[in-house]
């Protein structure tokens, strides 16, 4: 009967899990998404923001690769801490960038410096992924949110663990996209289609007044709002995602093959904005917008997601 058979089953797949070394409890396929090889238009003729090297337009190809169906969570990092021991290098300097509309007074009345060109960007002692908002916050109500305060390197240290690596900025970008040719976002082109709300960005006025239209003043959960068309979540807006690519700002207009960017730099290629971003001073949450961090830089709006050329195995 079903039943039975049902029953077998669940021995059957209990008799595996003593059997099966479980080095990696992530290495789970579910996770990731097979995105299809093929060619897309990449960057815009018709920048928004300059500066940020969003154009030429250029047509890419790019081989068949997986990618994480949404950003690392807090709980993913915390089971790659707690096998490995691993230190952030927000943990190790001892403090992290968090935007001030998000900390207590306890804590700004301790703060007497600011980034001049950006003064809500605020250093925040004792600021780390465990702490995203600094010593008096925690993340307990928020294991399903994305993981902050992760730098280039913990990101590449992250993936490493987990059989996976961090996608080029061409990768990212096919993926934004989801099939969709020359739209501003990964849905198309109206941010709110049918009034709906698709991403988690800034609705108000930055950086005075959140009114969190969309549900969220700070991180969403990670599988919050519609998925693009290859089943990703989150691709744009909640949490900025480094890829691998060194940042530049010059980029050739002929046909490009899997491009990985300059050979060196001083910055890393982040893509897709954050819930910190708003048309007035970020539209960033666009596939076309780019901006770069120093890889051992970390902050309150800044985490990741994986890549893989295969999938992981299953340990």
């Amino acid at each position: 009967s079903a039943g039975s058979q049902e029953a077998h089953s669940e021995v059957w797949q209990g008799l595996q899990g003593l059997c099966l070394p479980r080095k990696n409890p992530l290495r789970q396929r579910g996770n990731m998404v097979a995105i299809p090889g093929g060619e897309f238009t990449m960057g815009t003729d018709e920048p928004e923001i300059r500066q940020d090297g969003e154009w030429p337009a250029r047509r890419v190809r790019v081989n068949g690769f997986y990618m994480d169906r949404h950003e690392v969570s807090n709980e993913e990092f915390e089971r790659f801490v707690n096998a490995t021991g691993y230190l952030t290098e927000a943990e190790k300097f001892g403090d992290s960038f968090v935007f001030e509309g998000m900390l207590s007074e306890e804590v700004k009345s301790e703060i007497h410096q600011a980034v001049a060109a950006a003064p809500w960007w605020l250093p925040v002692k004792g600021a780390n992924w465990k702490h995203p908002e600094g010593p008096d916050s925690n993340i307990v109500s928020r294991m399903d949110h994305p993981v902050l305060h992760v730098s280039w390197n913990d990101a590449v240290a992250f993936c490493t663990w987990a059989g996976k690596r961090l996608p080029t900025e061409a990768e990212w970008e096919y993926s934004c996209r989801g099939g969709l040719e020359n739209r501003l976002f990964p849905w198309g082109n109206k941010l709110q289609p049918k009034g709906q709300h698709y991403a988690n960005i800034w609705q108000g006025v930055f950086p005075s007044n959140n009114t969190a239209e969309d549900g969220y003043k700070g991180t969403a959960p990670v599988t919050a709002f519609p998925p693009n068309g290859y089943g990703l979540y989150n691709i744009v807006g909640n949490a900025w995602e480094w890829t691998s690519d060194w940042w530049a700002v010059h980029h050739s207009a002929e046909e490009a093959h899997n491009p990985k960017g300059p050979a060196s730099g001083t910055d890393k290629v982040k893509k897709g904005g954050s819930y910190m971003c708003h048309k007035s001073y970020c539209y960033r949450y666009r596939c076309a917008a780019r901006s770069q961090n120093t890889p051992d830089s970390s902050a309150s709006n800044l985490g990741f997601r994986c890549a893989a050329d295969a999938l992981p195995d299953l340990q």
